[in-house]
């Protein structure tokens, strides 16, 4: 048997007036990805097609799409209307029908949407429901032996119907052919005269077919159209992306004050301390130690490598195996070599260190001339003083030393010493001399 063709829409048209800002609502990040980034990522692995409906004047958007394609509902006449804005792109197989503003949804709840309208017991029409704490302005859904008979929104339901705790999500799934049709009967007669996808149920029921209800968790559905909504929904990720790190063998002293990114990854025995915060696009290798306070992006980190405490990893840098970077050092666009160190108040960017040389306390390269970025290059075995300023670009080779307080403009060669400071003076009894000088009663 042939399988059916499946096509995602994206409804992703909201202007995010609620959350009074100026970027569209599924812009907004939550773990470092946008809320657009986390449907379609959940999305992908089911569907053949994702298409994203988005309003006017969105660049934003349809860059975060790319290479997904993007349809713009020219006037916002509610959900129904931006379904129907991308008729043309259903297919002829199943089609579902997600809100953009729902990013916590996982793939496993979108393949239950497909298996309930596929198969020889399919339903019509499928939909995501949840229990929440506070039903306030979600639509109820009416059930009747099992299955929804209509969803009525919250503005339009009686005292009683408002006491009903199941609630609509959204996530409709069903047939092309039948979805065009109940969407093109949809009428706009309610309190705000808008069209609601809600009424795909009464219009799916009205046909003869049953619809049926896939229930999510609530952790799952937090939706989001506030500032206070997109805290609770980074809360509710941040709990599940913690409890699956400590779940594949990662050790968090206190779990509830490190911060992940949706695209962290962590291998067995990585040890990550109190209060340290990832950046997207961060991989650490086994047996990692991350101590408190540490703050790392675009990075990898190799096995038994230990970061800060008080550290910032910066894009670009990969540190290598058993190395250290320590407190209040900040590493960018370096490659710090295996069993290297810089331990205390340094700045290494755009550079390349090699194996086993360590760099002194207040070592900082000078990579930007005002105008371009230069690196610096530092053999295997080298040592840097204390307080050295490399001037980029420059080449420090095996095994050389830098004294202390040294300003190297030039490269240096594999074993030798590099001194670049003033000659040291000494005045014999001059301090005395200094201090009786102070001593003196001064002009009145």
């Amino acid at each position: 048997m042939t399988p059916l063709h499946k096509t995602a829409i994206i409804l992703a048209a909201g202007l995010g007036t609620r959350m009074k800002s100026r970027h569209p609502k599924v812009t907004h990040r939550i773990a470092g990805l946008p809320m657009l980034s986390h449907l379609i990522n959940s999305l992908t692995p089911l569907y053949d097609r994702i298409v994203v409906v988005t309003g006017p004047d969105m660049p934003a958007i349809t860059a975060l799409a790319a290479p997904h394609p993007t349809l713009i509902q020219t006037e916002r006449l509610g959900t129904a209307h931006a379904a129907r804005a991308a008729e043309a792109q259903f297919g002829e197989g199943l089609v579902s029908i997600i809100y953009g503003d729902n990013p916590l949804l996982t793939a496993p709840i979108f393949q239950a949407l497909i298996d309930a309208v596929s198969g020889p017991d399919a339903a019509g029409l499928a939909l995501i429901g949840t229990h929440p704490p506070n039903p306030g302005a979600f639509g109820r859904i009416i059930t009747e032996h099992g299955t929804a008979q209509r969803i009525i929104e919250s503005a339009d339901a009686t005292e009683a119907e408002k006491a009903i705790t199941l609630c609509n999500i959204g996530g409709f799934t069903g047939h092309a052919a039948a979805l065009r049709t109940w969407l093109r009967s949809i009428d706009n007669h309610n309190a705000k005269a808008e069209y609601y996808l809600t009424d795909l149920v009464a219009r799916a029921r009205a046909d003869g077919q049953t619809v049926r209800v896939i229930e999510a968790p609530w952790e799952q559905c937090l939706g989001v159209n506030s500032r206070a909504e997109l805290a609770a929904a980074e809360a509710a990720l941040q709990t599940r992306l913690r409890a699956a790190a400590l779940a594949a063998g990662v050790t968090m002293t206190a779990p509830d004050t490190v911060f992940l990114a949706a695209d962290t990854i962590l291998a067995p025995d990585v040890t990550i301390e109190p209060n340290v915060m990832f950046g997207p696009g961060v991989r650490l290798a086994p047996d990692v130690t991350i101590r408190a306070f540490s703050y790392l992006e675009g990075c990898t980190i190799e096995p038994g490598a230990i970061i800060g405490p008080f550290a910032r990893i910066r894009p670009g840098s990969l540190i290598g195996e058993g190395a250290h970077v320590g407190n209040f050092c900040e590493v960018k666009a370096t490659h710090l070599g295996s069993k290297a160190k810089v331990n205390h108040l340094s700045y290494l960017g755009d550079a390349s260190i090699g194996a086993r040389t360590n760099i002194g306390a207040g070592t900082i390269t000078c990579n930007y001339d005002g105008s371009a970025k230069h690196r610096t290059t530092i053999g295997a075995d080298a040592f840097i003083g204390s307080d050295v300023a490399l001037v980029a670009p420059v080449t420090v080779g095996d095994g050389a030393i830098i004294g202390a307080g040294s300003i190297i403009t030039e490269n240096v060669a594999a074993d030798a010493l590099a001194l670049a400071r003033a000659r040291q003076v000494q005045k014999p009894g001059r301090a005395r001399t200094l201090r009786q000088r102070h001593k003196q009663p001064k002009d009145q």
